[in-house]
């Protein structure tokens, strides 16, 4: 079954060609992540920041390897992130108690509300869009929701 999208430019484009289609995604989803990133004032959380802020809130406390096979990131990037984080009073790192070699992160309280705060704003920049749009639309969207958010996780 072909899947016919509008374009920018209002044709149709044939996206049943995975690659066209990861093109297309790619692109739309960059853009997306830029406009919202955007929107944030210099010297926020970065993105990476807020992608561990939010894993750990949902969770709970894990060591910095384990966040960076989650992350997909390198450990010292993982590192410089909790630093950065630590830094701010969002997170907090203690000793293991299994290995005191090994440190445990968790967010703070004041790391939750940062994050309830960004998150409040993005969503609500993202609603005041989607007002615009019509309920087959949105119903759309939210069907392809689940689908992307497995295509993150496989990535």
């Amino acid at each position: 079954m072909k899947t016919d999208i509008a374009s920018d430019a209002g044709g149709a484009r044939d996206l049943s060609d995975p690659s066209l289609l990861a093109t297309e995604l790619r692109l739309a989803v960059g853009r997306m992540t830029r406009r919202l990133r955007q929107a944030h004032a210099v010297g926020d959380v970065s993105l990476s920041g807020v992608s561990v802020l939010a894993r750990l809130a949902a969770d709970g406390p894990d060591s910095p390897t384990s966040l960076a096979e989650m992350e997909r990131v390198r450990p010292q990037a993982m590192a410089t992130t909790l630093a950065q984080l630590e830094q701010r009073g969002l997170v907090r790192r203690t000793p293991d108690a299994a290995d005191g070699r090994r440190s445990i992160a968790a967010v703070t309280d004041e790391g939750r509300a940062m994050l309830a705060e960004r998150r409040s704003e993005s969503v609500q920049r993202l609603a005041n869009v989607l007002d615009a749009f019509s309920a087959e639309e949105r119903e759309t969207l939210g069907a392809a929701v689940p689908l992307l958010a497995r295509l993150a996780e496989q990535l």
